[in-house]
Parts: structure tokens; sequence; C-alpha cells
């Protein structure tokens, strides 16, 4: 199953790509940046999405963690 948001892991400068339908929206550095690339995409109440993994899902390191790898 494959989910149409996902937040890679850190990187080892710090934040995290986050991609949408496999495109790069963007690095996100805190769940705000996150938010604010969903809600550029149309995606209404972004926030309660983060933790749905039906719509979500973060690759390596724990979740709504941003600091370098």
């Amino acid at each position: 199953m494959s989910v149409p948001i996902v937040i890679h892991r850190p990187s080892v400068t710090g934040g995290r790509r986050v991609t949408i339908q496999g495109q790069i929206v963007g690095l996100a550095h805190d769940d705000h940046d996150v938010v604010e690339f969903l809600r550029r995409a149309g995606l209404p109440d972004s926030e309660q999405l983060l933790d749905d993994p039906v719509w979500v899902q973060w690759r390596g390191g724990r979740a709504h963690r941003y600091e370098a790898a």
C-alpha cells in the first residue's frame, strides 16, 4: 500500500524532504513546514493528517523529529 504523503528520513544537515504523490514539495524543519506544504497542495485540515498512516508515511527516524541524522 502506498500513501500519498511521504516525510523522508532526516538529512545529515537537518530537515526532512516531503513528497506528495511522488513530487518533492520541500524540505521541512518542523511540523509547521509540513502543514504549510500540505496546505499549499490543497489538503484541508492538514494538521490532522500528520499522524494518519493512511495519508502520511514517516520514513527513517521518529515522527515529528527533524534534527540531523
